[in-house]
């Protein structure tokens, strides 16, 4: 059980981490401009992915099988990402 807490904590410490690089970098260059909801909604983004992952890791025990729903969770996060970040689809959430 410890050990699983310790995934979770990482998980935390993680996002928390990859969230302070745009904010260091926002206060060196004018090149990185997030706004507060960029901020939020990469930081949602960043921990559902990590727990949904925690969850499948936690649930499911046949191996073949967490390997397919997390690399499911993470092709899901990276088309999320880039549809954000440049709009590769065109919808209306896009960010360009």
């Amino acid at each position: 059980m410890i050990t699983k807490n310790k995934r979770i904590i990482g998980i935390v410490l993680t996002v928390a981490l990859l969230l302070s690089v745009p904010f260091i970098a926002m206060q060196f260059t004018d090149e990185v401009k997030w706004s507060p909801l960029d901020f939020i909604v990469m930081g949602i983004l960043l921990l559902g992915t990590g727990l949904m992952c925690e969850f499948i890791l936690r649930r499911v025990k046949k191996t073949s099988y967490r390997i397919a729903l997390i690399g499911a969770i993470l092709i899901v996060f990276l088309l999320i990402w880039a549809e954000l970040a440049v709009g590769i689809f065109g919808t209306p959430f896009a960010g360009s």
